[in-house]
């Protein structure tokens, strides 16, 4: 899937609409994110060595599970509701893709439990399992 199909599936936009490019295969998702390196969330983080904040890597994987739901979580908004066993192994910065793999490990709607795990080049940069809730309009 490409950014605009992806569109169809998560409600982000913008600057927060944090993968590129994800593919469905089985029960996984494995996205990738390319940093550019202009990106809101470098500007200051750091100065003369520019690296992704841990938040950001949480978020991207947490938008890559989000597309396993397809079609169970369309008209809703995901919301995080807890991020545990967050462990960052190797910083990403500009110019690195960022490729994730991610699964949702239990239901109970509309909790959504997953784990998943963040690369570049091979090498492990994050790993986390989180939950969120997919919450309807205005709530």
């Amino acid at each position: 899937m490409n950014r605009d199909e992806i569109m169809k599936l998560i409600p982000h936009r913008d600057a927060m609409l944090l993968i590129d490019e994800v593919e469905k295969q089985g029960d996984k998702a494995f996205g990738k994110y390319r940093v550019r390196g202009d990106e809101w969330f470098l500007q200051g983080h750091f100065p003369g060595n520019p690296v992704v904040p841990g938040v950001i890597l949480c978020e991207i994987l947490a938008q890559s599970a989000c597309v396993l739901l397809g079609s169970d979580g369309e008209g809703t908004t995901p919301y995080f509701t807890g991020i545990d066993g967050v462990r960052f192994k190797k910083p990403v910065r500009p110019g690195d893709v960022f490729e994730t793999e991610c699964e949702i490990i239990k239901a109970k709607p509309p909790f959504y439990f997953a784990k998943g795990q963040g690369r570049v080049g091979g090498e492990l940069c994050v790993k986390a399992e989180f939950s969120f809730a997919l919450v309807g309009p205005g709530k």
